[in-house]
């Protein structure tokens, strides 16, 4: 009796991984899929609450390009310690687009371009990470 029920919930189980794996198979079409654009700033006078407002003040002005589908906004967060953890920087921004056209967009659109001539001086170093949803 217990190797039927074990038997059963093994064939069971098994059954639904291979449904989850279907039905989860990532968009492999590069041309459509989500991207995710991180952005990590580095403030040029980095104890200066003052600048990191005033940037955060700026990014949300990003908010307005109609392909970011959704803009986030953080700061360092107060984790422990680890070798593996940067937090060197001071303001990020991760903006979220439906494709890799959106992406472009956001790059020449006005609203992007007088953020960057508006408040470039605020910050010594820009790392930006682009990525592809899976």
């Amino acid at each position: 009796m217990v190797k039927s029920n074990r038997r059963k919930f093994i064939v069971t189980a098994a059954g639904l991984a291979a449904t989850t794996v279907v039905n989860g198979t990532p968009n492999m079409d590069t041309e459509k899929g989500n991207i995710a654009h991180q952005v990590y700033f580095w403030l040029k006078n980095p104890g200066s609450e003052e600048d990191r407002e005033l940037l955060i003040k700026g990014i949300k002005t990003l908010r307005q390009i109609d392909s970011v589908q959704k803009l986030t906004i953080g700061i360092v967060a107060a984790t422990e310690k680890r070798s593996v953890i940067d937090d060197s920087w001071g303001v990020s921004e991760l903006a979220l687009f439906k494709d890799l056209a959106g992406q472009a967009a956001y790059q020449i659109h006005p609203i992007h371009l007088d953020f960057v001539k508006n408040y470039s001086h605020l910050w010594s170093k820009v790392v930006i990470y682009d990525s592809l949803e899976v």
